[in-house]
C-alpha cells in the first residue's frame, strides 16, 4: 500500500490562502451554530423541561426546582440552548476542520481517519445518551432517596444546569477511550502488550479520573463514570490490536510484493 499523496490534489497553497480558508470554515461553524441557537431558543423552556426529567421524575412529592436569581428562569434556558446548539453542530465542526487538514494527509492516513472521526462522533453522542437515559435515573434517585428527614429537596434550576453539563461533557469525553486507545496503538506511541500490562495502573486511574470529573464527592457517579470507562479502554485495546494486525499484514504484503 503506498503512502504516496493523491496525484491530482491542489498544490501547496501559500499561507494567505490557508488563512484565508481557516476564516471561511470558522465563519462557517459560527454561522451554523448561531442558526441552530437561533431555532431553538423558542423552545427554551421545553428543552430544560426535558433536560430536567430525570431530577424532576425523582423528587418527592410537592418538591420542585427553584430560582435563587431574579434572572434565572429566563437566562438558564438560553444558556441551555446555547450549549445544545455546540453539541448539535459538533459533527458540522468537525468536518469543517476535517476538510480544512486532508488535503495535506496521505491516503492510508485519510482511509484510517474518517472511520476515527465519525466513530468520535457516535461515542460522543452515545456518552451523553448513556449520561441521560442511565446515569442520572441512578444517580437522583440515590440523592433524593438519601435526604436527611426534614431536609426539603428545592435545587436550584442554575446549579443542576452547570451540573448536568458537567456530566454530559465528563461522560462524552469518556466514551472517546475506545478511539485514544487505537489511536495510541496505531500510531506505535504503546503497543497492545504494554497496554495490558499497565491494565492495573489504567483501573486505578479510571477511578481516580472518575473523582476529578465529576462534580459532586459522591462515590455513585464516580462509580458510574469509572467503570464505563475502564469497559471502554478494554473495547479500545480490542480494536486496537484488530487494526494493528491488519496494519502489520497489509505491511508484510507491501514489502513481499517485488
Amino acid at each position: 500500500m503506498s503512502d504516496a499523496r493523491p496525484a491530482d490534489r491542489d498544490p501547496e497553497l501559500p499561507l494567505i490562502a490557508h488563512l484565508i480558508e481557516l476564516r471561511s470554515r470558522l465563519l462557517r461553524c459560527l454561522l451554523v451554530l448561531a442558526g441552530i441557537f437561533l431555532a431553538t431558543t423558542p423552545f427554551a423552556n421545553d428543552i430544560y423541561a426535558i433536560v430536567a426529567g430525570p431530577l424532576l421524575a425523582k423528587l418527592p412529592s410537592g418538591s420542585t426546582m427553584i430560582a435563587t436569581e431574579v434572572a434565572a428562569p429566563f437566562v438558564v434556558p438560553f444558556k441551555l440552548c446555547l450549549f445544545v446548539a455546540l453539541f448539535a453542530a459538533m459533527p458540522f465542526v468537525l468536518y469543517q476542520a476535517w476538510a480544512f487538514i486532508a488535503p495535506g494527509l496521505y491516503e492510508t492516513e485519510r482511509r484510517f481517519a474518517v472511520p476515527l472521526l465519525l466513530s468520535s462522533i457516535a461515542l460522543f453522542y452515545a456518552g451523553i445518551a448513556f449520561a441521560f437515559f442511565v446515569v442520572f435515573p441512578l444517580l437522583f434517585g440515590f440523592f433524593t432517596a438519601t435526604v436527611p428527614a426534614g431536609v426539603a429537596v428545592m435545587t436550584d434550576i442554575g446549579h443542576y444546569l452547570d451540573f448536568v453539563l458537567k456530566l454530559f461533557f465528563s461522560f462524552g469525553l469518556v466514551f472517546e477511550v475506545p478511539v485514544a486507545t487505537v489511536l495510541v496503538i496505531w500510531t506505535g506511541l504503546l503497543s497492545a502488550a504494554s497496554l495490558v500490562r499497565a491494565r492495573p495502573y489504567i483501573i486505578l486511574g479510571a477511578f481516580a479520573l472518575g473523582a476529578l470529573l465529576t462534580p459532586g464527592p459522591d462515590v455513585l457517579s464516580q462509580i458510574l463514570l469509572a467503570l464505563p470507562l475502564w469497559l471502554l479502554f478494554e473495547v479500545g485495546l480490542f480494536l486496537g490490536r484488530r487494526v494493528n494486525g491488519r496494519g502489520e499484514k497489509v505491511a508484510a504484503l507491501d514489502q513481499s510484493t517485488p
